[in-house]
This record gives C-alpha cells, sequence and structure tokens, in this order.
C-alpha cells in the first residue's frame, strides 16, 4: 500500500474512474436496472395521459420517460410549443440534444437556465449558448432569484383542441443524477395544473406579474404562508378534537419560522414526523416544546433527494411533492413549486413509501434529544430480518 500526503481537499470524482474498472465485482453494488414500461414509449405517453396521470420513482423506475417525453415532442408534428425549466443537466445532456432538435424542427422552444446553479455555472453557460444557436428562446430568471423549480411543458394542438401536457418533478432534469438520486417525477394532463405551468412561464418570461395560482404552490410568494396555513389546519383539527398529523421528507430544515411553527404543532399534540437527510436545526424529543415530534435520516447506496409534504387533514389527506426544502433560500430566494398528488392511488403509493422508508432497519437513524443520531436497527433482538427499503425498492421494480 502506497499513501501520499496533499495539501488542502482531495478532488474524489477520480473515483468514478475506478468504479467501471473491471474485477472485485464482490466491493461493488448490486447493479440497479431501473424498470422501463414500454406502455409508456413513444407517443403512447400522450395518449396514456389523456386517460390518467403517471407517478414514477427514480431511479427504480426509468428516467427515460422523462427524456421521451421531450425526444418525442421534438418529432411530433402536433407539437407547437415545449417550454422547460433547467437547474443542473448532465454533460452529455440528450434532453439538451432533443431540445435543439425540437427549435430545428420549427417548435417554439423556451428554456430557461439557471446560470447560477452551484458547480454548475460553466456547464449552464455553454448549454445556454448551444440553446440559443439551435434557435431556442433562452431565458434567465427572475431578478434576484434562482429558479429550482422543475417543469416541463408541452403544448399540442389535438382534434380536440389545444392541450398541454406537464412534467413536473421533485429532481433536476439531469440523466446522469438520475441514476443516484431518490426522485419523483408526475406526468399529468390536468387543466389546471397546465395554466399554472404556463403562467409560471409567463412570469419567468416576464410576461405576467399576476400571482394567481389554482393548484401549484410557488415560491417566493406562495410557498412560506401556504405552509404555516397546512400546519396551522392540522393545529386546529387537534384542538377540536380531530385527527392531525404532519409527515415531512426534506434535504434539509433550517428555516426558523418552520419550524416554530412545527413546535406550535407539537404543543398542540400533532404528530410530526421529519425525514431529513441533511441539515436539522430542528431538536426533537424536549418536553413542553417538540415531544410529538421525531425526526428521521437516512443515507443510503442512492441519494435522497424528493421532498413530500403530508397533512392528515381530519381523515382527508392532502399530499404534496416538489422541488423545496425546508429552508430560507428555498421559500424566500428561489422560484420553487410544489404539487398536490389529487389521485388516491398516487397518494397511497407514496404513504407507503413513507412507512417503508421508516421500517428500514439497516441504513435509518433517529435524532436523540442531544441532537445526536443513532441507528433505529441498532438494538434489533438476534435474528431480526434485515429490511434496507432502497435495496427492497431496487429489487422490487426489476424487470
Amino acid at each position: 500500500q502506497n499513501f501520499y500526503s496533499v495539501l488542502g481537499p482531495l478532488d474524489l470524482t477520480f473515483l468514478w474512474g475506478v468504479v467501471g474498472v473491471v474485477g472485485a465485482e464482490e466491493l461493488r453494488f448490486v447493479k440497479n436496472t431501473p424498470k422501463y414500461y414500454k406502455e409508456l414509449a413513444g407517443e403512447n405517453l400522450f395518449r396514456v395521459l389523456s386517460k390518467r396521470n403517471i407517478l414514477l420513482r427514480h431511479p427504480f423506475e426509468s428516467f427515460e420517460h422523462v427524456i421521451d417525453m421531450v425526444r418525442v415532442s421534438a418529432q411530433d408534428p402536433k407539437v407547437l410549443a415545449i417550454k422547460q425549466t433547467l437547474y443542473r443537466v448532465s454533460g452529455d445532456s440528450p434532453i439538451i440534444k432533443y431540445l435543439k432538435k425540437a427549435a430545428e424542427n420549427g417548435k417554439q422552444v423556451t428554456v430557461l437556465v439557471e446560470l447560477k446553479a452551484r458547480f454548475d455555472e460553466e456547464r449552464n453557460v455553454k448549454w445556454a449558448r448551444e440553446l440559443e444557436e439551435a434557435g431556442c428562446h433562452v431565458i434567465y430568471g427572475l431578478s434576484g432569484l434562482k429558479t429550482h423549480a422543475k417543469c416541463l411543458l408541452v403544448i399540442r394542438k389535438e382534434d380536440d383542441g389545444i392541450k398541454r401536457y406537464i412534467h413536473l418533478g421533485t429532481g433536476n432534469y439531469n440523466d446522469s443524477t438520475a441514476k443516484l438520486y431518490v426522485d419523483y417525477s408526475f406526468f399529468t394532463k390536468d387543466e389546471e395544473m397546465g395554466i399554472d405551468a404556463s403562467h409560471l412561464f409567463n412570469k419567468l418570461t416576464g410576461f405576467s406579474i399576476i400571482d394567481d395560482w389554482k393548484k401549484l404552490i410557488v415560491a417566493p410568494t406562495h410557498l412560506r404562508p401556504s405552509l404555516y396555513k397546512l400546519i396551522d389546519r392540522e393545529i386546529e383539527n387537534v384542538k377540536k378534537g380531530g385527527l392531525g398529523k404532519v409527515t415531512i421528507k426534506v434535504n434539509g430544515l433550517t428555516d426558523q419560522g418552520i419550524i416554530e411553527k412545527l413546535y406550535d404543532a407539537s404543543k398542540a399534540g400533532v404528530e410530526i414526523i421529519l425525514i431529513v437527510r441533511g441539515a436539522c436545526c430542528l431538536k426533537s424529543g424536549i418536553e413542553g416544546l417538540s415531544e410529538n415530534i421525531k425526526v428521521y435520516s437516512l443515507v443510503g447506496r442512492f441519494l435522497e433527494h424528493d421532498r413530500i409534504y403530508f397533512f392528515e387533514n381530519n381523515g382527508d389527506e392532502e399530499l404534496y411533492l416538489g422541488s423545496a426544502d425546508c429552508m430560507r433560500r428555498n421559500l424566500d430566494g428561489r422560484v420553487e413549486t410544489i404539487f398536490p398528488l389529487e389521485n388516491k392511488d398516487d397518494r397511497k403509493k407514496v404513504t407507503q413509501f413513507l412507512k417503508d422508508i421508516l421500517k428500514d432497519n439497516v441504513k435509518l437513524r433517529i435524532q436523540n434529544r442531544d441532537g445526536s443520531y443513532s441507528l433505529v436497527g441498532a438494538k434489533n433482538k438476534k435474528g431480526t430480518l434485515k429490511y434496507n427499503y432502497q435495496e427492497n425498492y431496487r429489487e422490487k421494480y426489476i424487470e
């Protein structure tokens, strides 16, 4: 063995080159093969969306369906326009390729490229130039605000009129990280969400200043007050003797206002489950303040990246997915979107996923009163079956 001393931080990205080297297979993770649905391939996606919504969970279900939506739209003579936000994309992005092809085919293509996406500034400038040269209308968002929302809008002329097809996600339009990040993709032809998506792009392009949203909850204007209102409703339901519960899964929970509102809910008797992968400034289990709050964190093979907001609402459950963490930058300094899952089966799919995370006794950690974390499965009795939720899902979706 050889050891080399390096002054300063070590750039560990070189390890990606090691991962693909042949040999030492016993040291590697079992290959993840996302499930691809043939019934959604090509123009079938539009036919399916005309009848129902589609909810996919990456990397267990294929991100190729998102790429397919752009690829097919670029070639479809019925498609009039494509509008998309891009925060992070891969180095050889197929989405960029198909957006350029769409513009070359005469589609109206509008792309918001976030030039201030941390670590990706240079790459995004390059993509912006290429898109402009191909004939795309490239915009850079609102002054002083990063655009972190994940939205793809396809406008299509059909026999019965103009239709809007929308993709909303919790993750970036990056085909590389989609193999490593746990995220949701939601495809819909919902008319009101389509109007909201059009309105969002009108705002981003400077053609609208109106904040009149039908279903999307958009930061920085509406997200914070909406979350306050949703938590306050749980408090009122419990005070009236009803059911109240809040479950939030995010990357970070550092916003003082949200933390204080969750403390208020805990003191009122609302059950609160928080699954926070990274920084969490809330302390659970403090008598008289947060004894009704449990905080969990899971760091596994795949990076937990989705954002989920669940509210019991006295039995009339509401569940939202989106791009925003409970951090001041997301609530007040960025364009973010969260969107409701109104279909009962979709909500059931996500709530079951939340239950499965909390069953994990291999990777899941729980926050202690002093702010430290302990493995939930550390006290497993001998003979207890191990349950790694990520591996369970990986195997579940194998073709």
